[in-house]
């Protein structure tokens, strides 16, 4: 770790608003089909996309510009740009349709469940975005609009006695005939016989353009709750409730289960796949969580049916402490890589988990986000509220780690050894509206496990959670310390 990652590890975080895209004005009524749905930013950190309910992908572009020389400017103003990313509404369009299944009877509706980037080439984007049952592949690049500028038109036909003076400045044309341009022009009668082919086109405009480029289907009896791409570029995973595939980018007619748990007997099921996530640096590994708390770790180069897992991460049920809540609780609703691969970072309903890859154990962290809602889970069970799927996000350098609450709070956590860093902020202009100081309890066990932020986010305000507002989907960039996170239909920016 050099110095400025040990002296950022060391110090708290001071997070600001950057912007806000889709601002609600007060006493504004949110339509469904605004409400975004995934986030996701490109390796680059350049470019950041949303999908929202109605199936639409919006992309924004960065717009602030970094001095990446060696030249030595304001060491003010280069903190600055390099702290505070600015970015601008892009482009959007339309990915997702509603379709109905007539063969189930089933409604497939619209919502974007997850947006994956691919590598650029070419100067076009490429990124991934799948509704419950089709994922679609999409190319986003800038097209030149042509225009005639010019026609190959014969002056002395064309114009007849009213042609200009020998004086007007006369244009080469190509073929070598001079068109004399005119602002009384006017077409004879019989038109003009002597227009030839080709025209001078120019290009004047250019205009970003969104295709399909290939779409995989039909792989999925159940719903698509996670898409990844692999390293090499070449390949990438589905995941729906009891089956993983792999696919090729360029083959979208087929692909390749490589993880099934469905029981011969569906009375025997017992847990679902949740999410699944590729190693970011190792093309062969990958992880997925179940509903029962667990997360394994396979190796495809082990067999072709990765049925067997390489590691199980969960953690030990504390006895005497089962009850009727206590596996939907435990189901995981996201994890992610650390960005060199060695973590993997876990959402349950009440908490959140990091693991080392190396140590199955138990996590070498644990962070308390709802742990004040315990004791109204028979509550959140009747209004469903207990079965939101929070996602969760780990900064580039490995260093904190960030997840959503209920009235559109987040918090972010320290994830380096010994850091008592717990920050709860607002999804609004003032983030740090209700943010209060959570000091980590020190762990009462032999391992490393260090549990921090117990207190309740929304307990200095004196009132119960707004359980209608859920900040369930954020991202953070892959190098800087900024966060995008959605409430509702805004997407909201912020920088430390």
């Amino acid at each position: 770790m050099n110095g400025a990652a040990a002296s950022s590890a060391g110090s708290p975080l001071e997070w600001r608003f950057s912007q806000v895209f889709g601002e609600r004005t007060a006493g504004e009524e949110v339509q469904e089909v605004d409400i975004i749905s995934a986030i996701e930013f490109d390796k680059s950190g350049d470019h950041l996309a949303t999908g929202d309910r109605g199936g639409r992908v919006v992309l924004f572009e960065r717009t602030d510009t970094k001095d990446r020389g060696g030249s030595r400017r304001d060491a003010e103003q280069m903190d600055y740009a390099v702290k505070h990313p600015e970015f601008r509404y892009k482009t959007e369009f339309q990915s997702h349709e509603p379709e109905f299944d007539y063969l189930k009877s089933l409604e497939i509706e619209e919502k974007i469940n997850k947006i994956r980037w691919c590598q650029p080439a070419n100067g076009a984007l490429f990124l991934l975005s799948t509704n419950d049952k089709t994922i679609k592949y999409w190319k986003v690049q800038e097209k030149k609009i042509k225009k005639i500028s010019e026609m190959n038109i014969d002056p002395s036909k064309a114009f007849g006695d009213n042609r200009p003076s020998p004086s007007s400045p006369p244009q080469l044309l190509p073929n070598g005939v001079h068109d004399y341009l005119s602002k009384d022009f006017s077409f004879p009668p019989g038109g003009i016989p002597s227009l030839r082919l080709p025209m001078v086109v120019t290009s004047q405009e250019t205009s970003l353009v969104a295709r399909c480029r290939r779409v995989y289907a039909h792989a999925h009896d159940y719903h698509i709750n996670s898409i990844s791409n692999s390293s090499d570029g070449e390949t990438f995973i589905s995941a729906d409730d009891l089956r993983v595939n792999l696919w090729n980018l360029e083959i979208s007619n087929q692909s390749f289960n490589i993880v099934d748990v469905k029981p011969t007997n569906m009375e025997d099921l017992t847990e679902v796949i949740t999410s699944a996530e590729f190693h970011p640096i190792h093309c062969n590994m990958l992880a997925y969580s179940s509903s029962k708390g667990s997360i394994r770790l396979i190796d495809m180069r082990q067999s072709a049916l990765c049925d067997s897992h390489t590691k199980l991460f969960e953690e030990p049920e504390a006895p005497g402490s089962r009850s009727f809540f206590t596996e939907i609780i435990a189901s995981i609703s996201d994890i992610k890589f650390s960005r060199d691969g060695r973590y993997i970072l876990s959402r349950d309903y009440m908490t959140l988990k990091l693991w080392d890859i190396n140590m199955d154990s138990g996590p070498v962290a644990s962070y308390q986000v709802h742990e004040h809602l315990r004791p109204k889970l028979c509550d959140l069970y009747e209004n469903d509220s207990i079965f939101d799927k929070f996602e969760c996000c780990v900064s580039g350098d490995g260093l904190r780690v960030a997840t959503g609450s209920y009235s559109n709070l987040f918090r972010v956590f320290g994830a380096s050894k010994g850091s008592t860093e717990a920050a709860t902020l607002e999804a609004s202009k003032n983030p740090t509206r209700r943010q209060i100081q959570t000091p980590a309890r020190p762990s009462r066990s032999m391992t490393s496990m260090i549990r921090r932020g117990s207190e309740s986010p929304g307990a200095e305000n004196g009132n119960a959670n707004d359980f209608t507002n859920k900040l369930l989907h954020m991202a953070w960039h892959p190098t800087e310390s900024s966060i995008a996170c959605a409430a509702a239909n805004s997407l909201y920016m912020y920088y430390a």
